[in-house]
């Protein structure tokens, strides 16, 4: 097995396109073409990872973070970063970080994060807007349903819980071609009126490519007429943050003893408790300061993430319990989702979880 197959099974489990534009995700160091010999998944791909994979027979590493983040002028083992990489390269192996792209799914890391804590009737904190499309195109009764049933399986058509969505409606098409026509219906030079079916459907963004050439090789136009346009509607199944429901709501100190005990967290940093009990949770796993307001909005009781600073517990305003919990733990269980999927996925191949822990902050 090549690493780019492993790759494939990578972006069906965290499509590269959900990644945040700041972000630097996929195939970071090494050859995509390698024969794989073995998967390492962990939450940072530091230079004793890098170790431990060689010493585990991997040359594929699977890292949350990225370890390259910014770009590098110079690589001379100076830093943590560049230490890794020359290692990585010197032992032929490939680094591969998901980050933004699995937390921007709906099943990735916020989903995570909200099963650990028990939470139900979950769904996405702050949708992602501008990805979304429509395309609208024109085809004869007789080709509809092969048109649409194409568009569909190329991925066009899903809206929340539902898929295979369309709107269709007939009208009159006109069209006359010239003398390098060809037309399906009627001759050259022949002004023709034909009964047409409009098709609708939306697709992600990134699906564009593949929904064209689905509708170019089962349209039955010579010229397809199609048109595509950008909608304004967020995407309610991808974006950052989730938030959640207990079954029964809890005690403030209650609830924050629960987080420290299924999240790991050896300390928990929060804002002043307000007697109220605690029934729907926000929560945004890594550096999530920029959501206490959506969290307030959803009318969430509390909001779980990490690296707070001072006057950013202010920003609770009475409204909710804001709680970091750490940034490691609240993304903990993340590499265990990776390797879970990848097993499920590619069977009789060794994909191993690290044992390294590269939690950087230490409590005393």
């Amino acid at each position: 097995m090549k690493i780019k197959e492993i790759l494939s099974v990578l972006e069906e489990m965290a499509p590269l396109a959900y990644a945040e534009d700041f972000d630097n995700v996929g195939l970071l160091v090494g050859d995509q073409n390698a024969e794989a010999t073995g998967v390492l998944v962990c939450h940072d791909a530091l230079e004793n990872v890098i170790a431990e994979a060689i010493d585990k027979n991997c040359n594929l590493v699977v890292c949350f973070h990225p370890i390259l983040f910014s770009g590098l002028k110079k690589i001379t083992g100076k830093n943590y970063v560049e230490r890794a990489i020359i290692k990585a390269i010197k032992n032929d192996i490939a680094i591969y970080a998901v980050h933004t792209a699995l937390d921007n799914h709906q099943d990735g890391v916020n989903k995570i994060f909200c099963d650990a804590l028990g939470l139900k009737k979950t769904k996405v904190l702050i949708p992602k807007p501008n990805f979304i499309r429509k395309l609208i195109t024109y085809t004869i009764p007789e080709n509809a349903e092969k048109v649409r049933n194409a568009l569909f399986d190329a991925g066009a058509g899903n809206i929340g819980n539902y898929e295979d969505c369309s709107f269709n409606s007939k009208g009159i098409g006109t069209y006359m071609g010239n003398e390098h026509s060809n037309p399906e219906i009627g001759e050259r030079f022949e002004f023709v009126e034909s009964e047409e079916i409009k098709i609708e459907v939306t697709f992600e963004k990134y699906l564009e490519p593949k929904i064209l050439k689905a509708l170019f090789k089962n349209h039955v136009y010579e010229e397809v007429a199609y048109e595509i346009y950008d909608l304004q509607n967020p995407h309610q199944n991808i974006g950052l943050g989730m938030i959640g429901e207990f079954e029964n709501p809890m005690d403030e100190k209650d609830f924050l003893a629960l987080v420290k005990n299924k999240m790991q967290a050896d300390g928990i940093r929060h804002s002043a408790f307000l007697g109220k009990s605690i029934k729907k949770v926000a929560v945004l796993g890594g550096s999530g300061s920029f959501a206490i307001k959506n969290a307030i909005q959803s009318g969430a009781d509390a909001f779980l993430t990490a690296d707070l600073k001072y006057h950013q517990f202010y920003e609770a305003e009475n409204s909710l319990l804001l709680a970091d919990i750490g940034h490691f733990e609240s993304e903990r269980y993340t590499k265990n989702y990776i390797v879970d999927f990848l097993r499920k996925k590619i069977l009789n191949f060794a994909i191993i979880l690290s044992e390294e822990n590269t939690n950087p902050v230490k409590y005393l």
